[in-house]
Parts: C-alpha cells; sequence; structure tokens
C-alpha cells in the first residue's frame, strides 16, 4: 500500500483495500493495519472503505439490514484506546439465531460483548432529537455482538482502521422479548453476560452513550455527514454496555437484561 501525503484517497486505493479486508474476512487471515502506511489516514477514507467493502457483499448476495454502533461505552474505548464512537453497516448473513451456534472456524479472533438493540419504524436523517428517535423505534430488545477484526492483533487501532475493517463487526444474535421503548427506563437496565453460567460481565443499558437512544441519535447525525439516512425497518445495535470478552471454543455465552429477558449463544466445541 503506497503511503498517502495527506490527500484524500484515490479511488483506487479505497478499492484495493476494500478487497483486501473482503479476503482476509472471508478467508480468515488477518492483515496489517493500514493507518502505519498512510500518511494522515482520514476518516471520510475510511468510511469510503467501508461502503466500498459493503458493496462487494452485497453483490455476492448479502442485504444490508441496518447499523451497529461501536465505541459506545467508556470501558469499550479504554479497552481500544479510541476517543470517539463510529458505525458499522449489518447484513442479513450476520445474524445468527437466538440460541443459534457460532463456529470459530469462520473467525480470526472473536470476540463478544452486550448491546441492546432498536428496531426503527420510520426513516431517520438529519440533526435528530432523542425524543424524534424514541417516537420511531417499534421494539427494543436484548442482543450479543460478535466482533472480530481483521487486523493482525485486536487491540489499539486507529479509528480510521477500525471504520474501514466495518468497525470490526462480524456477526449478532437479537433476543426475542421486544418491548416499546417508552415502557422502559432505558438508562437503568441491568445487564449481565454469562459464560457457561457463571457472571463474567456487569453493567447496565446506560454505560451505552449514557442513554442507548443517544447511539441512535449519534448514528443518525453521522450518517448525515455521509448524506445518508436511517431507513424504515433498520436494526440498529446500540453499542457495548461491558468491554469485549474473547471467545474460545465450547463456550455457553447468556446475556440477561431487565425485562427484555436472555439472548445466548454456544461456541461450537
Amino acid at each position: 500500500m503506497h503511503s498517502s501525503k495527506g490527500e484524500f484517497l484515490q479511488k483506487e486505493q479505497i478499492t484495493q483495500i476494500a478487497t483486501e479486508l473482503h479476503q482476509a474476512r472471508i478467508g480468515h487471515t488477518p492483515v496489517g493495519q493500514y493507518s502505519k502506511n498512510i500518511e494522515d489516514f482520514k476518516i471520510s477514507s475510511a468510511y469510503s472503505i467501508q461502503e466500498e467493502g459493503i458493496m462487494i457483499r452485497e453483490e455476492s448476495g448479502e442485504t444490508v439490514i441496518g447499523y451497529k454502533m461501536g465505541l459506545t461505552s467508556k470501558a469499550k474505548r479504554e479497552q481500544m484506546n479510541l476517543k470517539e464512537p463510529c458505525y458499522g453497516v449489518l447484513t442479513d448473513k450476520m445474524e445468527i439465531a437466538d440460541k443459534g451456534i457460532f463456529s470459530m472456524a469462520t473467525s480470526i479472533h472473536p470476540k463478544i460483548e452486550p448491546e441492546i438493540f432498536f428496531k426503527i419504524s420510520r426513516d431517520l436523517q438529519g440533526q435528530v432529537t432523542r425524543n424524534e428517535v424514541i417516537e420511531s423505534i417499534s421494539w427494543v430488545g436484548a442482543a450479543l455482538e460478535i466482533l472480530d477484526s481483521r487486523y493482525d492483533q485486536f487491540k489499539y487501532f486507529s479509528l480510521e482502521d477500525v471504520v474501514a475493517d466495518n468497525s470490526s463487526s462480524s456477526h449478532f444474535i437479537l433476543g426475542k422479548n421486544l418491548m416499546p421503548p417508552q415502557d422502559l427506563d432505558l438508562e437503568n437496565l441491568k445487564m449481565v453476560l454469562r459464560v457457561d453460567g457463571k457472571d463474567s460481565e456487569k453493567g447496565i443499558s446506560g454505560d451505552i452513550s449514557g442513554n442507548p437512544l443517544d447511539s441512535v441519535v449519534q448514528l443518525v447525525h453521522l450518517l448525515a455527514e455521509r448524506n445518508k439516512n436511517l431507513p424504515k425497518d433498520s436494526i440498529v445495535l446500540a453499542g457495548a454496555a461491558t468491554s469485549a470478552l474473547a471467545l474460545s471454543p465450547g463456550m455457553h455465552i447468556d446475556l440477561e437484561v431487565d425485562l427484555l429477558g436472555h439472548v445466548d449463544l454456544v461456541v461450537a466445541p
């Protein structure tokens, strides 16, 4: 990869990086971080790489169904040594059914984290408020997100590296117990992540951006910077309430969230 002296990356460089990250993902073989070779790697170029990567996936038959927010908790930003949130794109092929099985053979160094998800009932765009967001959510549920960076190591990236790699998103699992947002105290839902029946990570929903609704506000604002909106019927993973937990074969993961019940995943032995 040639270094770039401060200007935006050229279209062919964007396509090259997107293709390399796509091949790393489907081949389960990591690549080096691009920020080490690109001088003044801009966040706008990183989102262009992300968009190009999603286009490659759409061409192979995947359908975009929503977005995930990343780096929304203080714990997660400290874990990754990054300062601000970002978003990635979710496709239908990334979803695993509740109580489903995840094979580590399809990943590089997967981690899991406890989340809240929203189903969006109408288009959102521009400088929306929290009140506008809450009126545009049909359902709230508990969720698990599997992260899997396509880089050599899973720590201390630049924000641009993370964004280019679709914000490290790999798979997600949605809980089946859904409630309208008006029936929930979204700042104070207890969240407990258990491994093989033992408590592993604990947080509250307010650890996600102060209020997970604010993750949606941030997402819509970030999309507006790319001249995009958040479409009706989108799924939004609001971000993690705790730091991410490394997966290993044979694990049984169970997330319990106040009023929203359980979401389960088994890692294949």
